[in-house]
Parts: C-alpha cells; structure tokens; sequence
C-alpha cells in the first residue's frame, strides 16, 4: 500500500514559496466579487450516507480518492475515483490485507442504487485505464462529450524511477474517453504536457469554450493555470493559454494565475462570475477548505472565504483535494467534497471507514 499513499503525501505537500506576477488588471465590476460573503457549512450532506453504507457491503467499491462527479445521460450519475479499495469488509469494519486496490474506478449512480465499475474480470479486477509497465494513471476532472455519448476523463502518467517509495514522477497527460453506456476505454490519447503543467484540476464549460484548469505541482508550491479550447472535445481543437493579459497557442507562455490551489480543485459559475473552491495549499496538510471570486474564469481570484475546516485533520490523518459537484447545487447549496487519508497505511486496513470521500452542504451569504 505503498505507492498510493506516498503519491497523496506528495500531492499534499505545499508551503510558501515562490511569487506570482503581478495581476493584469484589477477585477471587473461583479457582486460575486463586490460582495463580502460568509459561508455555513454543513457536513455529512448527501451522499456521503449513501457512499458509506454501499462501502460497508463490501460489494464493490470500499473507498477511494479524487471523488470527481459527472452527470450522464438517463439520470445518471458517474463519481469518478483514483487509487480505489475493493471488498470485501469484515465485520468489525477492516479490510483484508489482500483486499484489491485498482489506480482508477468509476461509481454509477441511478438513484439510490449504486454500481461499481473496473476493468478486469470480477475475480480479477483492475483499472479501467490499463497502467503501462513502468507506472500508472491517475484519474482527474471529467466531462461528457459528443452530446452525451462519451464520457472523457483527464489522466495523469506517472513513471516509476525505481525500486523505492519515493521513487516515481508525474511524466505526462492524457485523455482517456469512455462510452457512457458501457463505460469502456474507446481512447487514450495525450494532450499538452510541455509546460509542467497538470492539466487535470477542473474543466469548465463557459460560453462556447471549455476551460482546463491545470496545476504547476513545485512539491513546496502549487500554481494554476488556465488554457481552454473550442467545444467539449480537448482533443479536437487546438488549446490556448492564458498569458495574463490574453491567449497564446504557446503552452510555454501560460502563467502562473493563483498560489495554493491544491492538484484538484473546481471554478464554477457563481451569481454573476465565478468561484474557485481549493484545499488551501499554502500550509503543510491544511485543514482549510477556502473559496475565492473573480469575475472572469481566468481569474483573478480575490476575497478568500474560509468555507470548512476538516475536523478529521490530526495524527496520522490528513485531508486534501476538496472542490464542488456543480452539478449536483440545490440553489444557493453548494455540494462540496473533500478527500481522506492516512499517513500510515495500516489505519486504512484497520478502518474501512477513513479512505471515503467526505461531503459538505455549503451556502454563500452576504455579509450583513
């Protein structure tokens, strides 16, 4: 159990570092930004229930990270995970040392019925992205694609160096589609990887483009950056990058937008603009789930409302990689999630409870 929980140690990893470039403009007029807003959070919002007693059958999926959503055609719902346990669970709420763990899996939701998805055979599952020899993908934000009929999924490539635990990097991107019906891997193709640059944060779709939120990953810092490119299709058209003033076909000169996001994060549409909602990646394994506005999808990101403080945070347990299901708001409720792990691998055999995906009912209001 190794291997995922150093790649979480990793993507956790922040402190204060370097500076960004001085913003190109001050914000637009929007109340999204012109309001002071506080946040009241709820935790233990649906479907965490849901998710936790499906686990405890021990049927399928048991616990995972990323914890991405995607509405699909029929109602459905497909939650998309990175490192993932199998069952089954024991009585007393462990998990067998010889429980499977596969890098990548898919939850569809109809309902209150769930169903999990690998690759692989029942008895011998695996990853729904088959891992090269020498590493494996993690899986990050996701889209539908061609009316409904695909199901795209951004991957990373990471690359074993050796034999140690540390001994491994991120190499690549790439774009694995899926057919949403059947939910097999139609493609695996690679996009823009020359900038250092993660592009697998967030993708949003605005105004007849869709924009691809990635993450310079320094270990001691983290930076997002913007590119977008025409449609819901990122292998279709050629991408651009956001220069702080415009966009370049020149993935050399994206900049960097905001320091401590974390590797996934989410921007979605908010009132009248935007809002960016991230672990807060500026302290080593932070409890602060933060929001921040702006009145344009290329930032810049302004007024940072603490949204949540992770009470698991403490001892061997950390917490990381909280954003927004958009999909999923009920009016001004924002769904948000965030994602659980332990420093030792042990707690996760022990508890089948800690490796699960934790959601909050957040509501913005303005200050009075």
């Amino acid at each position: 159990m190794s291997r995922p929980l150093v790649a979480v140690v990793a993507l956790s990893l922040t402190a204060a570092g370097l500076g960004l470039p001085a913003a190109s403009a001050a914000p637009s007029s929007c109340s999204a930004v012109s309001t002071n807003w506080t946040a009241r959070s709820t935790p233990h919002a649906a479907p965490e229930g849901l998710l936790n007693a499906y686990s405890n059958t021990g049927k399928g999926w048991t616990g995972a990270d990323s914890t991405y959503s995607v509405a699909l055609p029929g109602g459905r719902t497909a939650w998309i995970f990175s490192d993932t346990f199998l069952g089954p669970v024991n009585p007393d709420g462990s998990r067998p040392t010889t429980a499977p763990f596969v890098n990548n899996s898919f939850v569809i939701q109809q309902g209150k019925s769930l169903k999990t998805v690998t690759g692989g055979t029942p008895t011998n599952p695996t990853a729904l992205i088959p891992p090269p020899s020498d590493g494996w993908y993690w899986v990050g934000a996701a889209q539908t694609s061609h009316a409904g009929r695909d199901l795209d999924v951004v991957a990373l490539r990471f690359v074993k160096t050796g034999t140690g635990q540390w001994d491994w990097h991120w190499a690549s991107n790439y774009l694995a589609r899926f057919d949403s019906k059947t939910f097999k891997l139609k493609s695996l193709t690679p996009l823009p990887s020359a900038a250092n640059v993660q592009w697998s944060g967030w993708l949003l779709r605005d105004r007849g483009y869709t924009y691809i939120y990635g993450v310079e990953d320094l270990g001691a810092s983290k930076y997002q950056h913007v590119a977008r490119v025409r449609g819901d299709d990122l292998t279709a058209k050629p991408w651009e990058y956001w220069t702080g003033s415009g966009w370049s076909s020149d993935e050399a000169a994206s900049v960097r937008v905001l320091e401590g996001v974390a590797n996934e994060h989410s921007v979605t549409s908010f009132k009248d603009g935007y809002l960016l909602v991230t672990h807060d990646t500026k302290e080593l394994f932070s409890k602060r789930v933060v929001g921040y506005f702006s009145c344009s999808p290329t930032g810049p990101w302004v007024k940072p409302v603490e949204l949540y403080q992770t009470p698991e945070t403490g001892g061997n347990i950390i917490t990381y990689n909280s954003h927004e299901h958009p999909d999923l708001r009920r009016g001004n409720e924002l769904l948000v999630s965030y994602n659980v792990n332990s420093l030792v691998s042990d707690d996760l055999y022990g508890d089948v409870s800690i490796y699960r995906p934790r959601f909050l009912a957040v509501t913005l209001a303005a200050a009075k």
